[in-house]
């Protein structure tokens, strides 16, 4: 992991082009590849990134870009696509390395996990022509709890929780702005699953096109008679 505080504008060309002007910014350049801008506020969703696998490209600045200040010219060039992103560094304020070793991974509480396992298991749950496709799908800011196929074939991202909130709603629409941008995903639409929804949370759901599932935790693992229920 290195960590670089620096004075940078960054562009991002590919799918989508956008700029962010020069200012002080957190690089994160990841062992996997990956690249992430963060600013010192907007919690921790980056500015703008590049997902693994990519390579990083440190070359001289053009004279006009000596000009402006440019010290160092960073490409970082994604493996699967033409998509870039290019950073102009103007000056480094800080740079650091360490090496984090094996992660053991996320380890959700018993209940969390449950519902994980059980919907992978029951996934028809979500939708009679519905298959699974890989619990814990791996993306550069964490893995989505479930990936999942609709009947017609489209990805379908599952954001698990016991309680749902805002803030989950918030974390699968990053997951879906970064698996939408994979050709071979794409379109991903997201389904927001758990035990209890709040009305805020199922209002900003809506908002974004995400589908809201109330999951019935001791039905999925075969506690409740459902033959002895009058409705």
């Amino acid at each position: 992991m290195r960590l670089v505080i620096a004075d940078c504008s960054v562009r991002y060309e590919g799918r989508l082009n956008a700029l962010l002007p020069l200012a002080r910014r957190l690089l994160m350049l990841k062992a996997d590849g990956s690249v992430l801008v963060h600013s010192d506020g907007g919690s921790y969703k980056p500015l703008n990134w590049m997902s693994p696998p990519a390579k990083l490209h440190v070359g001289e600045p053009t004279p006009e870009q000596i000009e402006e200040g440019v010290r160092e010219s960073w490409i970082v060039q994604a493996s699967k696509s033409d998509d870039r992103l290019l950073i102009d560094i103007y000056e480094i304020h800080d740079d650091i390395g360490h090496d984090l070793g094996v992660d053991p991974g996320l380890i959700k509480d018993g209940v969390e996990a449950d519902l994980q396992r059980l919907l992978a298991e029951q996934i028809t749950l979500l939708g009679d022509d519905f298959s699974l496709v890989r619990r814990e799908y791996p993306t550069a800011i964490g893995p989505v709890d479930i990936l999942a196929r609709d009947g017609s074939g489209a990805s379908v991202a599952v954001e698990l929780k016991r309680r749902g909130d805002i803030d989950g709603v918030e974390q699968l629409t990053r997951y879906l702005e970064l698996l939408n941008r994979d050709p071979l995903l794409r379109p991903v639409r997201g389904v927001f699953a758990a035990q209890q929804i709040k009305p805020q949370a199922r209002t900003l759901a809506h908002d974004r096109g995400i589908e809201c599932v109330t999951l019935d935790y001791e039905e999925m693992r075969g506690n409740v008679d459902t033959q002895s229920r009058l409705f």
